[in-house]
């Protein structure tokens, strides 16, 4: 299971509004177990992008980087940890500078 230890985030800018709602990207800092396959010591980071739109909010997309070299790695999480980063996610819009 990962843990969220730092995060940032903000509301992505589409001042010509072609997407409906709003859309926030997020950098979660994570600790995932050693046993873990997704483990790495140079640490990890997620980028997410939420949206929040009338008919209900959801994760969109998200994305794993080694954190000191910023390398994308090609690995998709478990339904528990999408669903903890989804929670996450709905629980911080309201930390997004406007």
């Amino acid at each position: 299971m990962l843990t969220i230890t730092e995060f940032q985030v903000e509301l992505v800018k589409d001042p010509f509004r072609i997407l409906a709602g709003k859309r926030y990207e997020y950098r979660l800092d994570i600790e995932v177990p050693e046993d873990d396959e997704l483990y790495s010591e140079n640490g990890l980071y997620v980028r997410a992008i939420y949206s929040e739109q009338e008919e209900g909010s959801s994760l969109v997309k998200y994305d794993l980087y080694e954190k000191s070299t910023d390398l994308y790695l090609d690995f998709d999480l478990e339904d528990d940890e999408v669903q903890v980063i989804e929670a996450f996610c709905l629980e911080h819009l309201g930390d997004a500078e406007e």
